[in-house]
């Protein structure tokens, strides 16, 4: 096979409907498609947002360590909310996994419809090495 620029990256317990992977690594630069809050054993969506959250940042970081990093890469981050005051469950969360304040990514929430009972998604970039 070929030497190939474009890697896939993609986790057990958490694939996309459509043909596409989890995320897309080139050089040092990791980038996801769209994160969900699904049960990664039985790929049902919670009911409530709080375990969409645990759920979708355990992706995140299953996501960026299968493609070679850590959190500690991850530059940005971007969270839709179906309702966009439900702020509070992404920040207990985030403050999991990102307990520095000095060394927080960036972060931009939005509000946003969504489908299939989802509360909370988010997609997000990392700079590996």
């Amino acid at each position: 096979m070929a030497d190939v620029r474009r890697k896939s990256i993609n986790i057990g317990g958490f694939a996309h409907k459509n043909p596409i992977p989890n995320a897309c690594r080139i050089g040092n630069l990791l980038i996801s498609g769209v994160i969900l809050g699904r049960d990664p054993q039985t790929n049902e969506m919670p009911a409530d947002i709080a375990t969409q959250c645990a759920n979708m940042f355990a992706h995140m970081k299953a996501i960026v360590e299968a493609g070679g990093g850590s959190t500690d890469d991850i530059i940005k981050m971007t969270v839709w909310l179906q309702d966009r005051s439900q702020r509070a469950p992404v920040n207990v969360e985030w403050l999991k996994m990102f307990p520095d304040e000095h060394s927080r990514p960036a972060r931009h929430a939005q509000q946003m419809d969504m489908e299939g009972g989802a509360l909370v998604q988010c997609d997000f970039a990392a700079v590996i090495g």
